[in-house]
């Protein structure tokens, strides 16, 4: 082990590595290692990035797992009351997977203003909501406070703000449709506005106190819409989705949100498909050019190979010495690609420099996920995989014959 080291160190190391380095080919391997390291960190931080923005946005609205009447699961608007008082409400002690289980009710209703109107669903929460995720969207003004007597307070989204003109603090009315096929109207206070960046949920829901919902529907105080369940582990939902089911009433019927919004989902599974093909792709490239190098290297240094095999040196410990070099450079690559890719992912996580269209991509700027797990595994895997791709060409020193390189010389 110290003869390779230090022969490496000596022969082709620090102090005379720089001729070698001028080799352009060299170069181009380091900057191939670069490059591959901070596309493939971009790709992971972005790619999951994405991926869990959606689904913290589509549980923010719906819950992880949705308990409604079988005869209204599929919409978007309540159309039968359930009981309130369930066994898993409001600890479902059955799942401990669940950490939370809230109450909600929806209403189709109308905005109107004086120049325009606007479609929209009436989203009612109680004081059992959790308003974490909208914390985050919020904008403008506060979350609406149900926990007392029944108030006006609503939470309405800067899509609908900026369509009708609102602004925080203003007064709006919402139009209700009756059976009869009249017309009930309300009048709330905005007191809070919020952006998720899903377009097909800030176009649509408009958040307002559940009881408003009970007295419109004509519901008594312990009927609701739908029970929205948090559960702690995303990865298992399918599977906590069929323990809640056969945890609950049969006249109840449950859906996960992976299963409501199916299309959206399948679309974010292939982005793992595509991390793995862009961090594979990388890889072999950066393998490529350090077999190109190594064999660059082997050949500028083959009367120096038949002088240590004259000397006794065995091919193992010869092409350890190249290895070990080969490697140095692969180390390089690595140490200045996480620099630069860190560098470029924590700009965009802080600064939010590059955008995207919140109608395509459900997010109105690229998101960035940083893992330090992500990033040790990947760095590792990539320096095992180059060595064990390098061992193959450094098979070359074996063919050197130490009486051609030395007369050669």
């Amino acid at each position: 082990m110290n003869f390779e080291y230090f022969t490496a160190k000596r022969i082709i190391g620090a102090k005379k590595y720089k001729s070698t380095a001028s080799t352009p080919i060299i170069k181009i391997a380091i900057i191939a290692i670069i490059l591959g390291m901070v596309m493939m960190m971009i790709t992971i931080a972005t790619g999951v990035g994405l991926q869990q923005k959606i689904k913290e946005k589509v549980s923010a609205f719906n819950g992880d797992v949705i308990i409604s009447q079988f005869d209204g699961n599929n919409s978007d608007i309540t159309l039968n009351p359930i009981p309130k008082n369930q066994p898993f409400y409001p600890d479902f002690d059955a799942v401990p997977e669940v950490t939370h289980v809230q109450v909600t009710a929806t209403k189709a209703g109308v905005i109107r203003t004086p120049t325009d109107f606007e479609g929209i669903i009436v989203k009612g929460v109680g004081d059992d909501y959790r308003w974490e995720y909208m914390e985050d969207f919020l904008v403008a003004g506060r979350i609406p406070d149900y926990k007392d007597k029944l108030n006006t307070e609503i939470l309405v989204s800067q899509y609908q703000a900026n369509r009708l003109g609102f602004k925080n603090g203003d007064k709006v009315i919402v139009f209700f449709l009756k059976e009869d096929g009249g017309f009930l109207n309300r009048r709330f206070d905005i007191v809070g506005i919020y952006n998720s960046g899903f377009q097909e949920f800030d176009e649509s829901f408009l958040f307002a106190d559940i009881r408003h919902i009970q007295k419109l529907n004509n519901w008594e105080d312990d009927q609701v819409g739908a029970f929205e369940v948090f559960v702690n582990d995303f990865d298992r939902l399918d599977e906590i989705g069929t323990e809640i089911y056969q945890n609950t009433d049969s006249f109840l019927n449950t859906m996960t949100i992976t299963q409501k919004y199916y299309s959206i989902f399948e679309w974010l599974s292939l982005f793992d498909f595509n991390i793995a093909l862009i961090i594979v792709v990388m890889i072999i490239v950066a393998g490529i050019n350090m077999i190109v190098a190594l064999l660059v290297l082997i050949l500028e240094r083959t009367p120096m190979v038949g002088i240590l095999k004259a000397l006794g040196a065995n091919n193992w410990s010869i092409r350890k010495i190249f290895m070990y070099n080969a490697l140095y450079l692969v180390g390089v690559g690595l140490f200045w690609g996480n620099v630069i890719g860190l560098g470029l992912l924590f700009i965009q996580k802080y600064f939010g420099l590059i955008t995207l269209n919140p109608e395509t991509y459900y997010v109105s700027e690229a998101p960035v996920y940083i893992d330090w797990y992500y990033i040790v595994l990947l760095n590792v895997g990539t320096f095992l995989l180059c060595a064990v791709m390098l061992l193959v060409p450094s098979y070359v020193i074996t063919r050197i014959s130490p009486v051609k390189t030395i007369k050669f010389d």
